[in-house]
């Protein structure tokens, strides 16, 4: 896959893209990822690219001319126009695995990190297809909002984990949150790992940890429930659970 940010602010991006998985992923080629600063298409002899919004207001808001310019430019150099370009914004859709999963089938994303106080609405009538927000809160720029969309994506793409079977039973893969787990020691300051993940018996073990998941979700994230298709297995464990709780009470 690869992937243009386009951005004010490249320099941030050094940390998390030169390390750990997302660092080997570009070393093996599964995922390009070229940083563009919007500021070298300024259209000025300052390199400016934001102004004072029209009708007043505070802020600054950037202007149309050197995105669309980056745009163009990364378009010239992939040989064609980007399938999907994203633009990271408070008012956009909420990031989710579903989504992650829907871009990573791309084979080219193009992601606009806003600033300021917005983005020329000529940009977002003109050249996004999309527009995302990773939750309902504003921060200074869409530099970080663009690495939990690229860390999000880049680890679905086949190759770039070890075992890609290992991201089916992540939490929100199915709608629900992941069951606990446990490694060596099988005891430690009191603390012992549960017998069932000790037993040898797979079905016990698979049944355990769909309960625990379940469990945990009507614990943390009730709201998950109402968008997961149920198994009667499902059903019957919540029963269970609810009648265990109305006992305690």
């Amino acid at each position: 896959m690869k992937i243009d940010i386009l951005t004010l602010f490249p320099e941030m991006f050094a940390g998390p893209f030169t390390s750990s998985i997302l660092k080997r992923a570009r070393e093996r080629e599964l995922i390009e990822v070229n940083l563009v600063n919007i500021r070298d298409f300024s259209i000025n002899k300052h390199r400016t690219v934001d102004d004072t919004p029209y009708g007043g207001g505070a802020g600054m808001v950037i202007c149309p001319e050197p995105v669309f310019g980056a745009v163009e430019h990364v378009a010239a150099l992939r040989g064609s126009r980007p399938g999907r370009v994203v633009l990271m914004c408070p008012q956009g859709r909420p990031f989710n695995q579903a989504l992650a999963l829907d871009l990573a089938k791309e084979k080219h994303l193009v992601i606009i990190c806003g600033h300021y106080e917005g983005i020329d609405e000529r940009v977002r009538e003109n050249l996004v297809t999309d527009e995302i927000s990773i939750g309902d809160y504003v921060l200074t720029g869409g530099e970080l909002p663009a690495m939990v969309v690229v860390d999000a994506v880049a680890r679905l793409i086949p190759g770039v984990l070890g075992e890609f079977s290992s991201t089916g039973e992540e939490s929100f893969c199915e709608g629900l949150l992941e069951y606990p787990h446990y490694t060596r020691p099988r005891e430690y300051l009191g603390m012992a790992v549960p017998d069932v993940l000790l037993s040898g018996h797979h079905e016990e073990i698979r049944h355990w940890r769909r309960r625990q998941s379940l469990l945990r979700t009507l614990e943390r994230r009730p709201e998950l429930l109402g968008q997961v298709v149920l198994t009667g297995e499902d059903k019957e464990i919540i029963k269970k659970v609810i009648i265990d709780l109305q006992e305690l009470i």
